[in-house]
């Protein structure tokens, strides 16, 4: 029987790092790598903080009107104050409290656009996916007649015939963005479905929302998060678009592309009425698709490797 050699410690030299690590300071490592998800999280942060506490941080009413201060300059020009740091609009309104108010508007559509395409496309994907059959065919038969029909003339003409308002605007963009995740959930539901644990589920006796509930929606989710992501930022871009068209958010709302609609009879005069809230809507969205990025990124194991 041999004796095994030790290695002899020597005084002052660095101790071996552990070979295995904890899952959570993996998990924290992979995240602070990922730039563009603490780049895209920390400006979507600050811009949720300011919608959520807009009340408080509002230096006016953003729908009090002051004729006398009518187009009025931000401060870093001569004639402007510090009474409205970003000037006011064509009505007298301060721009700065609007801006804050519209960042409140605008989530709320992304998040809310989110939610309800999300539950009736995922419903959809994953049916199609678990099921098959005719079950799949009668959801693949949706989706491709959802997308022969483009969202932004189905939703003008809806808008136009039952009349702007930002709960219809909601609901009618809920209604025509679930495709995406339609498409996506039955895609990864095919791959989950044929995977070992689902197989020794049914086998077990489960029943089929227990393991679709269970088993299958907790594995397709990250897809689920990216998509949802996405598509928050393209309901948000839509609905600015048709509030310029004047068929979205109606006045006196602070929407952000109800600010530059407003505004367009004064780019050649005052074009910070323009350029303030779009750039407040660009940095939004490019703070939701770089989140959404990184979270492909974090959450797709082919991404991590």
């Amino acid at each position: 029987m041999t004796t095994p050699t030790l290695t002899p410690s020597v005084p002052g030299a660095p101790t071996p790092a552990p070979l295995e690590l904890s899952a959570a300071t993996l998990r924290w490592r992979r995240l602070r790598r990922n730039k563009a998800l603490l780049a895209g999280g920390g400006i979507l942060f600050v811009i949720v903080l300011i919608a959520l506490f807009a009340p408080w941080i509002s230096p006016h009413d953003p729908y009090f009107q002051d004729l006398a201060y009518r187009t009025a300059p931000p401060v870093w020009y001569d004639k402007g104050t510090w009474l409205h740091p970003l000037g006011t609009d064509q009505l007298g309104r301060d721009y700065l409290s609007r801006l804050f108010y519209g960042a409140r508007i605008s989530l709320l559509i992304g998040i809310s656009v989110a939610l309800i395409s999300g539950l009736i496309g995922t419903a959809m994907g994953m049916a199609a996916g678990y099921f098959g059959g005719k079950v799949d065919m009668a959801v693949s038969f949706l989706i491709t007649t959802r997308l022969s029909m483009p969202v932004i003339l189905v939703a003008l003409a809806t808008v136009a015939i039952v009349g702007g308002s930002l709960w219809v605007v909601i609901l009618v963009l809920g209604l025509l963005k679930w495709d995406r995740y339609a498409v996506v959930m039955r895609s990864a539901t095919q791959q989950v479905r044929s995977l070992e644990y689902v197989a020794a589920a049914q086998a077990a006796g489960a029943s089929t929302w227990r393991i679709v509930w269970g088993e299958v929606l907790p594995n397709v989710a990250p897809q689920l998060i990216v998509i949802a992501t996405l598509e928050a930022a393209s309901a948000i871009l839509l609905e600015a678009s048709l509030s310029f068209l004047g068929l979205g958010v109606q006045p006196p709302l602070p929407s952000w592309g109800l600010m530059i609609s407003e505004a367009k009879a004064y780019m050649f005069f005052s074009f910070w009425l323009i350029a303030i809230p779009g750039s407040a809507l660009a940095l939004l969205i490019f703070a939701i698709n770089l989140a959404g990025d990184g979270l492909h990124q974090l959450l797709t194991p082919e991404e991590r490797a």
